[in-house]
């Protein structure tokens, strides 16, 4: 067999053989051995570049310069640096040339690797070359890439201060933090006002404008615009791409569009700043619109103009009208180049999640060849979004076990409110340990925050305290944070300490923080904290801060719950010219609380402008004040005025339909319900109760029977239905259904069960349910259930075993007790037990009114007319007086009214014919 020459093996290595084969060579090959390296890079055999040079036993300088050479070229960083390393520390006679020492510091300038360039620095200073122009360029690259301004600096005035290469690297590094904007500004005013050094040429002015960009300095950047002008830089596209996305960034769209239309080769970075500037500034159908006028042009977009359209299209939908986002992703499919990058798929991804249509995002996350980390963050965002928690959770362990890619501060910042909404306090502490083995994820705040969050959420405050008290860098989220976690609990003396804490530190807080505080501020035990926080909002100008008085809205409603009404319309008055709906919503909710109906309505009639949350408040004072006509004119006036009632307008206009017993109202109601589509369990049990109280007993137990969901409010509702009735049988099946349906009773529906039992005269199953409350259902009896069997017991004629009850009684009676067993008494005649009964009435609730004329006809009934004196004088003694009855019936959708005494209805003696005819009929035998 003959041996083969070294020229074929050289022309086989750079012919475009994919040669996934290699072999040792001999020493006297060395050669053509380093010449197999960039081959293996171009085919993509990265992994394999450093196996030619693990066989070579004989080294040569020439040797490590080439392999120095392909791992920059082929940005293998670390390799390149790795093994400089090792050649430095392990031969002294080791040697770099100029060119490899140059590109060995651009690839510590990549990595930041500032010890590595420095002691490359140390080396350059001994063997002296740093007389290299390139070599010293790459250094000062290499300390202004790594952040280290100061040795740049220094390196700087050593330099020829004539290149303006030198002083452009200098201005990058500055230009790279926000920290040094202003030594940003002074190096190109330098440079333009100094004779002798270098005019800022195009390039420096690209690195200054993104600088004015950022710290939304126009002046500056309109006069880095002049000199460009002068300059005649203007035309120039990298120039204008600057100039473009400057002027963008501080809102001044007509310039940047001018800037754009000046420049004279539009590139794709061109469109890109132009579309990006009107999206970031709101104006989204027009940079949909040049995105189209892109196209128009035959620009072609690339994987950046993808991924700025797509959140685009995600706020241009409109109920899946507008299909933007599908015509871009068409777009993508049809060019290879876009179709097979990984951004561009990611994008993809977040659009569909963000538009509700998760099954199209899985299936092209599903379809990815590779995955980076920003794909998992897209798709699980989208699952955490779209109500997919716990597959969100699922993509999220799937990602830890594969081990490809760590999550970063995002992912976790997603995953852990997913973990505290599904109370998975195990999967959230899994993570915490995770983060405790990566120390840069312990110093990132925002996953500190989120820990806060997920642990206050779980209910373990110790531990989302001592969280907070770890964070190395703690911004305002961290303490709204934790305060807003101490609101939730209730916890007002930790959060007002730590809120004392927060101004000590110096953090300002914000409108958050203040909300926070204010939400625990619910009672006048909190009202100093109310005046804490109004008088630091009116120090520190918060009060007025903003165009809507949201701060202010806060303080005002927080007063009017501590009842401070005389702080609440003091700061309702600072707000003058500020005032929005919320504002005057809140006094008027404050003003009915105490009671103040005529100031209410008084804000009420002077609101220019009213939202549905007026009306209601509004509609529910006239009903809780028996007020039924206004409550009902306000009701269909709010319709009037274009307003689509909600929940809470049925439920306020409801008891209007109990208080006048008007079955044709409700119904009316409960047309709403229907066509609106109501689906709320505690109005279906409203509603339900208001039939059984107009009388339609039947009719709300076929709408019971008709809702699919029942829970406990809607089998109360029915029990009390069937009580009220007197239905106690059937009240006592549906309690019965109750039970094995497995909803666990409360002391209201025991109550309704009390009452039907005894409104039935179910004495024994009235006393077993009682005796069954604490023993069977772990419930406490309270004052109205003691009631309830003193009526059960007082109905079934066992007078003196109720009064023996209520002696009994581990707790002292009140009224209601007391005056059931009176009207007992006055049913079964019992004048005796009666005087004994009305002495502990009276003495537990003096002002009743009823409770005397009630004594008074047990003694008129049993004819003791000196006992019906003695009430009267002790009336008169305690100025009483009786009001006169009133009574009404619908007819015919009619409400017709009668009050006794009453000379002034226009049927007058017709009415009174037909009571005394009324009252001879029942006289009869």
């Amino acid at each position: 067999m003959t041996k083969p020459q070294i020229q074929f093996f050289f022309l086989y290595l750079r012919s475009g053989t994919r040669g996934r084969h290699w072999f040792p060579l001999h020493p006297h090959h060395l050669a053509l051995d380093f010449s197999l390296t960039n081959p293996l890079f171009v085919h993509g055999q990265r992994g394999n570049a450093h196996l030619p040079f693990d066989s070579v036993s004989q080294w040569d300088p020439k040797n490590w310069d080439a392999i120095f050479k392909t791992y920059c070229v082929n940005a293998r960083h670390t390799e390149a640096l790795s093994l400089v390393y090792r050649r430095m520390h392990c031969s002294e006679s080791f040697r770099l040339d100029h060119e490899v020492m140059a590109a060995l510091l651009k690839s510590c300038a990549a990595l930041s690797a500032i010890e590595l360039g420095k002691s490359l620095h140390g080396y350059m200073v001994k063997l002296g070359h740093q007389s290299s122009e390139a070599v010293s360029k790459s250094l000062i690259n290499m300390y202004a890439k790594c952040g280290a301004l100061h040795d740049c600096r220094r390196l700087f005035v050593q330099m020829d201060h004539g290149d303006p290469i030198f002083w452009n690297i200098l201005l990058s590094g500055y230009a790279g933090s926000r920290r040094h904007d202003l030594e940003s500004m002074e190096l190109f005013y330098t440079m333009h006002v100094c004779e002798e050094e270098p005019k800022p040429n195009s390039i420096t002015v690209a690195i200054i404008l993104p600088v004015c960009a950022r710290s939304r300095d126009l002046h500056s950047g309109k006069s880095v615009h002049a000199y460009v002008i002068k300059s005649g830089f203007e035309s120039q596209t990298l120039v204008g791409n600057s100039l473009v996305s400057m002027y963008a960034k501080c809102r001044y769209l007509d310039d940047a569009f001018v800037a754009f239309c000046g420049i004279a080769n539009e590139d794709v970075v061109s469109w890109n700043a132009i579309i990006s500037g009107y999206a970031e500034n709101g104006f989204f159908s027009d940079a949909f619109e040049l995105f189209r006028q892109m196209l128009a042009v035959h620009s072609e977009p690339n994987y950046a103009t993808i991924v700025n359209i797509l959140p685009i299209c995600v706020l241009l939908e409109h109920d899946g009208k507008n299909r933007f986002g599908e015509e871009i992703h068409c777009y993508v499919m049809r060019r290879p180049q876009l179709a097979a990058d990984i951004s561009v798929h990611n994008a993809l991804v977040s659009f569909y999640s963000r538009i509700g249509r998760l099954g199209e995002a899985e299936t092209i996350f599903c379809r990815m060849k590779s995955r980076d980390l920003v794909s998992w963050n897209a798709i699980i965002a989208g699952c955490a979004s779209n109500g997919e928690p716990w597959k969100a959770l699922e993509l999220f362990n799937e990602l830890l076990s594969m081990g490809m890619v760590e999550p970063d501060s995002v992912t976790l910042v997603t995953i852990l409110p997913i973990c505290a909404q599904l109370c998975n306090a195990q999967e959230g502490q899994k993570i915490h340990e995770y983060v405790l083995q990566h120390p840069k994820l312990c110093e990132d705040t925002a996953v500190g925050n989120a820990l806060i969050s997920f642990y206050a959420k779980c209910n373990d405050m110790e531990a989302a305290l001592k969280i907070f008290s770890t964070i190395p860098q703690r911004d305002l989220i961290s303490w709204n944070t934790m305060l807003d976690a101490y609101a939730e609990y209730g916890c007002a003396t930790q959060l007002v300490n730590l809120f004392h804490q927060m101004l000590k530190e110096g953090m300002r807080p914000d409108s958050i923080t203040l909300f926070s505080i204010l939400r625990v501020c619910t009672n006048v035990s909190r009202e100093a904290i109310v005046k804490t926080v109004h008088g630091y909002s009116i120090r520190t100008s918060l009060l007025l801060s903003d165009q809507e008085p949201s701060v202010g809205n806060m303080i005002l409603d927080a007063y009017t719950k501590c009842r401070n009404m005389g702080y609440a319309f003091r700061t309702f008055e600072s707000l003058l010219g500020r005032r929005n709906v919320v504002t005057c919503n809140s006094l008027i909710s404050g003003l009915v609380d105490c009671g103040s109906w005529e100031n209410a309505e008084m804000i009420f009639n002077n609101m220019s402008k009213r939202d549905l949350t007026t009306w209601n408040l509004m509609v529910q004072v006239y009903a809780e004040r028996g007020c039924t006509t206004q409550a009902l004119s306000l009701f269909h006036e709010l319709q009037a005025q274009g307003m689509r009632p909600d929940v809470v307008s049925v439920m306020s206009v409801l008891p209007v339909c109990a208080c006048l017993a008007s079955i044709h109202l409700l119904r009316q109601c409960h047309g709403f319900v229907l066509r609106f589509c109501f689906e709320d369990v505690r109005l279906n049990g409203a509603l339900l109760d208001i039939y059984a109280k107009c009388g339609s007993i039947d009719y709300a137990y076929k709408f019971f029977q008709s809702c699919p969901q029942k829970d406990l409010v809607m089998f109360t509702a029915i029990v009390c239905g069937y009580a009220m009735h007197g239905m106690g049988e059937e009240a006592l099946r549906v309690f019965s259904e109750m039970l094995e349906f497995g909803i666990k009773p409360d002391h209201v529906i025991i109550t309704a069960i009390l009452s039907a039992c005894s409104h039935a005269g179910l004495v024994d199953e009235g006393l077993k349910h009682f005796e069954s409350i604490e023993k069977v259902h772990g419930i406490k009896p309270t004052m109205e259930h003691y009631s309830c069997v003193v009526d059960l017991l007082a109905r079934g004629g066992q007078l003196q075993d109720a009064y023996s009850f209520v002696n009994s009684m581990p707790v002292k009676a009140n009224a209601n007790v007391w005056g059931t067993l009176l009207g007992a008494c006055r049913t079964h005649h019992e004048v005796k037990l009666a005087r004994l009964v009305a002495d502990h009435l009276f003495e537990v609730e003096t002002g009743n009114i009823g409770n005397y004329v009630l004594l008074s006809n047990i003694y008129a009934a049993d004819a003791q007319w000196d006992g019906v004196n003695k009430v009267r004088r002790l009336m008169k003694m305690r100025d009483l007086r009786k009001p006169a009855g009133c009574s009404w019936v619908e007819v015919h959708g009619r409400m017709n009214v009668f009050v006794a005494g009453d000379s002034s209805h226009p049927q007058r003696s017709l009415v009174y014919n037909m009571l005394s005819t009324l009252d001879q009929q029942i006289k009869e035998p």
